[in-house]
């Protein structure tokens, strides 16, 4: 019966399952009080596992895609990938501007987290240049993400040069970690439930407004980027109404990525609307899979209102250079998401560490963040995967806008 039980819950999809965690969360919290004691502990063993597993991550991740990386890429591969970074980083100033406009207080435990608050930019750097030089063995074991990112970055960058058999090496490792990820992931439903249950019971349904609120700051954002600042992009580029291009890339990507909430997954319907869109296949069999890596607008977002969301909570002042620089520590972490659905959930902690915040604050932010993954995560990689073909499109299109050779069918898909 047990087989039975484990084979049917290996077979559900995450998200169903964590729609039912938080159902039951709430149920517990609200009917059965007495029992969220027992059930919160799921909560902290989540967290718990969350915090160990997130530096190794990170330090692989980035490690091994800066080992991968072609040195050789082709000239046309150049705009595609300058749209992919641009898109990014613009995504995180929509985000920093929704923050902004709509502050969110998030209910966190901070009453014995050891909480730094910068005074400004010049402290933030300071900090950021200090946590880049940590020892990376100390910088893995307490969860410095500034210093992790900096000496995986570096490591990536000398083991380019590296045999094919030690790049392959990396990239099993990678495997393994993403594997171990995946697993802890799927211990999220129970995770969500004991969260849920006692956060309500500490603060209330309170709690789920502001759970909603935090949700309707990241949908704006993913949606007017998605809507608005993606097509002026396309539009800067072809000089044609970019909308047509839009709301295929959406329908035909975008849809099937919010179900799968995987760009990896996402790989081969995006190559068939490519072939489909008449694109060049020696562009786009590489952009492709190579978006789905660094074209993480979605993730851009989340890390950055997310961030943004507990300094708020904790009362810190985050000033305009502050911002900006988030913006790019979000775009850095974002390139650096897991493939697995929830991956950009666990940079979080990169960008918390810019406004002095905990490790301990901030995978309780990761525990926000996946108490909201129904639709968080789902939105978040409709818009990485439908803008792994918009830009791959847009910088064809804007070589054949230049030569007069561009036909408006040419930007409808097909069979």
């Amino acid at each position: 019966m047990f087989r039975t039980i484990g084979r049917k819950y290996r077979e559900t999809a995450l998200i169903k399952l964590i729609a039912v965690g938080l159902i039951v969360g709430i149920i517990i919290a609200l009917v059965f009080p007495g029992a969220v004691p027992v059930i919160s502990i799921f909560g902290d063993l989540f967290v718990r596992a969350l915090k160990g597993v997130a530096p190794i991550l990170v330090f692989v991740l980035v490690m091994n895609a800066m080992a991968q990386k072609n040195a050789d890429a082709s000239a046309s591969m150049k705009p595609i990938v300058r749209l992919y970074i641009v898109a990014t980083f613009i995504a995180s100033l929509v985000a920093v501007g929704f923050s902004f406009a709509f502050p969110t207080m998030l209910h966190l435990q901070v009453a014995d987290a050891h909480l730094a608050p910068p005074s400004g930019i010049a402290e933030v750097l300071h900090n950021l240049i200090i946590s880049i030089v940590d020892n990376p063995i100390h910088a893995i074991a307490t969860a410095n993400y500034i210093g992790i990112l900096a000496w995986a970055l570096l490591s990536g960058i000398a083991l380019h040069a590296a045999k094919d058999s030690t790049k392959e090496m990396i990239l099993d490792l990678a495997k393994m970690v993403t594997k171990l990820v995946h697993w802890v992931i799927r211990f999220a439903p129970f995770g969500i439930m004991g969260l849920v249950a006692s956060s309500i019971e500490q603060n209330g349904i309170d709690a789920l407004i502001g759970y909603a609120r935090i949700l309707g700051v990241l949908l704006g954002a993913f949606f007017s980027v998605a809507l608005i600042m993606n097509p002026i992009i396309v539009y800067l580029h072809i000089h044609r109404n970019p909308y047509p291009l839009v709301w295929v890339t959406l329908r035909e990507s975008g849809l099937y990525a919010f179900f799968t909430r995987s760009s990896a997954a996402n790989i081969p319907v995006n190559l068939s609307l490519c072939k489909r869109l008449g694109l060049n296949p020696d562009t786009y069999s590489i952009s492709i899979p190579l978006g789905a890596t660094i074209n993480m607008s979605g993730a851009a977002i989340t890390i950055a209102v997310l961030s943004l969301a507990a300094a708020h909570t904790l009362g810190i002042s985050v000033d305009l250079p502050t911002a900006l620089l988030l913006c790019i520590i979000a775009t850095v972490g974002a390139c650096g998401a897991s493939g697995v659905a929830g991956g950009s959930l666990l940079l979080i902690p990169v960008a918390c560490a810019s406004f002095g915040i905990s490790n301990d604050i901030a995978m309780q932010v990761v525990g926000v963040g996946f108490i909201i993954g129904v639709l968080q995560d789902s939105c978040e990689t409709a818009l990485n995967s439908s803008s792994d073909v918009l830009f791959t499109a847009t910088a064809e299109y804007a070589e054949r806008a230049k030569e007069g050779t561009l036909r408006a069918e040419d930007m409808v898909p097909h069979n």
